[in-house]
């Protein structure tokens, strides 16, 4: 057992004093120097002791600390000299003891490495900024005492939420419990995050900063969360009629996200009579941007995708897949890839059942696209081997979303290869995790059962190709 001195006085002593009467924890014995304190305790437990000698004395402070062996001397006192002379005193008794004191006034200083002071001002002002909203709650006093272990509230909005533990990647963080119902939760993988859960994370404090953010992130119109505005990327060797196809297309597309500008960026020597069909284009919403270069652009897509706000890349097949596909990856933007058959005649969204954590990750960006465009959504699990029971978290998932949504799932299960059916399909939008797997040329996977890596061959429908979570 351990001896605890506190040397108490005013209001806030009073309520440190009632916290310590109420402890469950009985390996300490508290000597407390003010015996007023004594009524206010619900009940005194036999670890509590009252002294009426004066603290600020020296002779009967150390009359006190001589005849008991204090492990830690806590300073709880609300006149400032009064607690000084005590703190003087105690270091000419014990140089070395440990001592926590309590102050309120900012411009005092203690330097001493055995002393900790703790500010009731910098509290009272930590506890009011946590009480902010979009503001972590972080445990203090625990651990590092770094912002290692965290508290977030998911809410109705959150991308997180009805996602399952196992499919959110977290190598670096960890959620270690969930608060549902006034009741604690300890999670395994296929537990479901539920709005109004609250979640204690722990991991490196930088991480978690960016999982606070992601998960109390609020789901907006796609192309948000990944930017507000679209670019499209032209390269004026293309045909007259198939750039003015990707441009109308594109200005569909901006009107359907509304707030969302387009920029064009035109690549190469721009001849007149083009430049002057573009430039017809141009509004509020719509502005023409000339280089000459590929290189140019590739060099400067980081800063404008930036500068612009980019939450959509628009680009063709093929001057994605020879000269953007690999920098356009590494910007984590959603891209559409134009196809053969327009996106005006397109009714259904479609999207291959993958892994958990790919599928899970990129639902509600699926369900905000799909419902912006008045697309009807199917979920499809095509696999030659008809192997389905895997499944079943991904399709609890996005059944949840559905009801959230408001909108309905076509859920489809076959045993048939996904890039044959996928050919023989018409009027889809078919959405694909963007994944670097998917960028490798089919040729070099010849006996691989990874169909992603065949996903960008079929060029007969317009694909979108969703970044998910690292």
């Amino acid at each position: 057992m351990k001896n605890i001195l506190i040397l108490a006085y005013g209001d806030m002593a009073k309520h440190f004093v009632q916290w310590v009467g109420k402890s469950r924890i009985d390996n300490n014995h508290y000597y407390i120097t003010c015996k007023n304190y004594r009524e206010s305790l619900s009940q005194n437990g036999v670890n509590l002791s009252f002294i009426e000698d004066d603290p600020t004395s020296y002779l009967k402070l150390k009359n006190i600390m001589s005849n008991i062996d204090f492990a830690t001397v806590f300073i709880v006192m609300s006149n400032k000299d009064e607690a000084l002379y005590s703190y003087k005193n105690i270091r000419i008794i014990q140089p070395k003891i440990r001592v926590i004191f309590v102050s309120k006034w900012d411009e005092l200083k203690l330097n001493d490495e055995n002393t900790k002071v703790i500010n009731i001002n910098e509290l009272i002002a930590s506890s009011l900024y946590e009480e902010l909203p979009n503001v972590p709650v972080i445990a203090k006093n625990i651990g590092l005492v770094q912002g290692e272990i965290m508290e977030v509230l998911v809410s109705f909005g959150s991308s997180y939420a009805y996602r399952h533990i196992g499919s959110i990647s977290n190598i670096k963080w960890r959620i270690v419990a969930i608060y549902r119902d006034n009741k604690q939760l300890f999670p395994n993988n296929a537990t479901m995050i539920k709005p109004n859960d609250r979640l204690i994370i722990i991991g490196n404090p930088i991480v978690l900063e960016e999982v606070y953010k992601r998960i109390t992130k609020r789901k907006g119109l796609f192309p948000e969360p990944f930017g507000k505005n679209l670019y499209l990327i032209i390269d004026i060797t293309k045909s007259k009629e198939d750039i003015l196809i990707w441009v109308n297309e594109a200005v569909f597309l901006s009107h359907k996200f509304l707030k969302s500008k387009l920029y064009i960026r035109v690549i190469g020597d721009i001849k007149s009579d083009i430049l002057n069909e573009l430039k017809k284009f141009e509004t509020e919403y719509i502005e023409i941007l000339i280089k000459k270069g590929k290189q140019e652009i590739i060099d400067e897509i980081n800063y404008e995708t930036t500068q612009y706000d980019i939450g959509l890349f628009l680009i063709d097949r093929t001057l994605f897949d020879n000269s953007f596909k690999n920098i356009l990856f590494l910007e984590k933007r959603p891209i559409y890839l134009f196809g053969e058959q327009s996106l005006y005649n397109i009714s259904r969204a479609i999207i291959l059942m993958g892994e958990e954590n790919d599928m899970e990750s990129l639902s509600s960006s699926v369900f905000d696209l799909s419902e912006t465009l008045g697309l009807k959504l199917s979920l499809s699990n095509y696999d030659p081997e008809g192997d389905f029971l895997d499944k079943k978290n991904i399709i609890e998932h996005y059944e949840s979303l559905s009801k959230i949504y408001g909108l309905k799932i076509d859920i489809n299960e076959k045993k048939i290869n996904p890039i044959r059916e996928l050919r023989e399909e018409s009027e889809i939008l078919h959405i694909i995790p963007f994944k670097k797997n998917i960028l490798k040329k089919p040729f070099l996977n010849f006996f691989s059962r990874d169909f992603s890596r065949y996903f960008l061959s079929i060029k007969k429908h317009p694909q979108l190709l969703i970044p998910i979570e690292d």
